[in-house]
């Protein structure tokens, strides 16, 4: 499977510029709400119409500006997940699965289908329930059975955990992770949280205020946020402006320090990233005085905020996250840095709101 997407539309301020491409696994659009990851969805299968642009599915071109090519939704062979699973109320589980199998004309193929999607879903028990009868899990099972039964080139999963509280959405999404593992096929995933991003996704796109970042292994991407956005989103409590000094050295004038790093410098150096499990005190590089400031508890791991030692008083402190049983008895007079944990960031787009120096 390939997708690619180059469009752009505008919503009255708001602009949309989305330019990817994914081919199989699962692909997460990763960004906080508002930042234009549904609406790249819902052109994609057809429910919005870009102003310009083009989108091509396995050699197929759903949508050209040029060309005046705007397949409708139904020719698209996309599947799309909405956030509320838009299973019909008055309908039973099976009932549902099958207004998916509408365009199989055969009987006995169509009732194969539906048996195979009620053991492949584990619905067969719940085959007779009304989506009130369900739990969310179950609800959620029954919609993306009803969505893959059609056999779409592409799944879409729009926020599918957005709804729930925290316990049941960590466990629907090791539930999902397998059904995606047996499905096979493409997904796009759209996203804001970063943990979920992390289990589900082969790949990820940062996306900010409309603009997508290149499409990068999700691993990678935590390990080198490469960009302002991508290491806000995906979690990085210390950001800070940064002037490139050299290849390998690059000052913080809020922090007051220089800092030494193992990934080369480019010129348009915006910002450093430093995530707060960095820190040691036992560490050698990058290892400057400190100056307490509070901290916080929580149920597992302990936060302390430090400043360093030439830091104004009125600059943000960083952030220094441990495991309580990891927590000095007193507090330490110096923390350090690997180079390799020192993160050079670069704008994703003109627009984003970048640090103060």
């Amino acid at each position: 499977m390939s997708l690619e997407v180059q469009i752009e539309k505008r919503l009255g301020g708001f602009a949309l510029s989305a330019d990817f491409s994914v081919s199989g696994g699962v692909t997460g659009l990763l960004g906080a709400s508002g930042s234009g990851k549904s609406m790249a969805l819902k052109c994609v299968a057809g429910i919005e119409r870009p102003d310009r642009g083009r989108i091509v599915l396995d050699g197929v071109t759903l949508f050209d500006s040029e060309k005046r090519i705007d397949l409708p939704p139904q020719k698209r062979k996309v599947g799309y997940l909405f956030q509320s699973y838009a299973l019909f109320p008055n309908m039973t589980v099976r009932q549902n699965i099958l207004c998916g199998l509408k365009g199989e004309p055969d009987r006995a193929r169509r009732e194969h289908r539906l048996s195979e999607a009620l053991r492949l879903f584990r619905l067969e028990a719940l085959a007779q329930r009304r989506p009130a009868q369900l739990s969310g899990g179950q609800a959620q099972r029954a919609a993306l059975a009803r969505i893959l039964v059609s056999r779409p080139r592409l799944l879409m999963l729009d926020e599918p955990f957005s709804a729930l509280d925290a316990h049941l959405r960590e466990q629907l999404q090791l539930e999902l992770r397998d059904t995606l593992a047996e499905y096979g096929g493409a997904v796009l995933l759209v996203t804001h949280s970063r943990d979920e991003a992390y289990r589900l996704c082969d790949r990820l796109t940062i996306v900010e205020q409309g603009h997508y970042g290149p499409v990068r292994d999700t691993r990678e991407t935590f390990a080198d946020p490469a960009s302002i956005a991508a290491a806000r989103i995906t979690g990085c409590k210390n950001i800070t402006a940064a002037e490139r000094v050299d290849a390998h050295t690059l000052f913080a004038p809020a922090w007051g320090v220089r800092l030494t790093t193992a990934l080369p410098l480019r010129a348009d150096l915006a910002a450093v990233g430093v995530r707060a499990h960095a820190f040691s005190p036992d560490i050698p590089e990058n290892r400057f005085p400190i100056r307490p400031v509070d901290g916080l508890e929580e149920p597992f791991e302990q936060i302390e905020r430090f400043r360093f030692a030439g830091q104004a008083p009125d600059t943000p402190p960083l952030w220094w996250r441990m495991s309580k049983a990891l927590r000095p008895a007193a507090f330490p007079d110096r923390l350090g840095v690997q180079a390799a944990d020192v993160l050079p960031l670069y704008p994703l787009c003109g627009t984003e709101d970048l640090p103060e120096k």
